[in-house]
């Protein structure tokens, strides 16, 4: 089932993004086609084998989070094309047990590392009981493979036995280990919202996967408390899901993972849309357009996830892309010349 006639499948934060790269209507053409209301077979089964769960909300203050679901296989199904199930227990000291309530609006990202398949959902909380979630579908649609590293996961115990983890640390500023964190990271998720949006359907949360090779995220070193994260966006399917939001919402949740401990790191704050021609984006390879994140609040949770993921190779796609390192060079560089 796609939208009707009458019905954009896209938000005016959206539609502006689509605009200032002339392909407005380009993409209201292929979003009629690619984004439905409910789930097409494909990506019924494909749910339903996934190891794992990468989901969007948001709390009650507002803020948004990107947090991890994981299960055996089986865990998320589709009973039917406008339903989602999911029988896993939320991750101790992740905000999201908290947001799980009834009409409560959820962004989910399935992602398969060794095929780089990778598909979106938005919907909303139907039912609840314990650990089990019935969702309605609200938006579903396919995404490219591109900047998606490969890796082989392997799980190293039952998400849903009893598991005694480290309590979670909470912070308002980025250590030096949580820098470090970052610094390695070639993979992070973030989660986003067009907020009060005037269409109920492309309101929701979304979330969605970044990738670059390790130091594609900056720690901008102009701000003395060193909470600032700088992310260059790449060329991709024009939807601008996540950067639409920004517009109407200035706000993400941000989830990076190392998948060699089981550790995450989750942030939330506020984020300021880059210009095209700003000397830091025109510096840095590949990258087409950028944002920068703020930090409002952290959570470190250790050995969290029950899995852990093998890294074999980067996305052919990052070739042509580069790092701040790279990038913080070349500005160096002009300003002598």
């Amino acid at each position: 089932m796609r939208l009707n006639d009458h019905d954009s499948p896209f938000h005016t934060g959206e539609q502006q993004m689509q605009t200032r790269i002339g392909k407005l209507e380009q993409m209201d053409k292929i979003g009629r086609r690619a984004i439905r209301s409910s789930m097409p077979e494909q990506h019924r089964k494909f749910f339903s084998q996934l190891p794992f769960l990468i989901v969007g909300s948001e709390d009650a203050k507002e803020q948004l989070w990107a947090s991890i679901l994981s299960g055996i296989p089986g865990f998320v199904k589709s009973p039917a094309p406008t339903v989602l199930t999911i029988d896993t227990p939320v991750l101790k000291g992740d905000p999201l047990a908290d947001s799980l309530i009834i009409g409560s609006r959820l962004g989910l990202l399935g992602i398969e590392m060794p095929t780089r398949r990778r598909n979106r959902v938005n919907a909303s909380v139907s039912a609840i009981s314990g650990q089990y979630l019935s969702l309605e579908i609200e938006q579903s649609f396919g995404n490219c493979p591109q900047y998606i590293q490969t890796r082989d996961i392997d799980s190293i115990r039952v998400p849903d036995t009893q598991f005694t983890a480290p309590a979670a640390k909470h912070f308002s500023h980025l250590s030096t280990q949580a820098k470090a964190f970052i610094k390695q990271a070639d993979t992070f998720f973030v989660a986003s919202s067009a907020g009060g949006s005037e269409n109920t359907t492309t309101s929701g949360v979304d979330v969605s996967h970044r990738g670059g090779m390790p130091g594609f995220v900056g720690l901008e070193s102009e701000n003395k408390a060193g909470d600032t994260l700088t992310i260059p966006d790449f060329s991709g399917n024009n939807f601008f899901n996540t950067m639409g939001n920004f517009v109407l919402n200035p706000k993400a949740g941000l989830l990076f993972a190392d998948f060699t401990t089981g550790d995450l790191l989750m942030l939330t704050g506020k984020v300021a849309i880059m210009a095209e021609d700003d000397p830091r984006i025109i510096a840095f390879q590949g990258a087409e357009r950028g944002w920068q994140f703020t930090l409002t609040h952290g959570i470190h949770l250790k050995n969290a996830l029950p899995f852990r993921a093998h890294f074999n190779d980067y996305s052919p796609n990052l070739k042509n892309t580069g790092t701040w390192d790279h990038a913080n060079a070349s500005l160096v560089t002009e300003s002598k010349q």
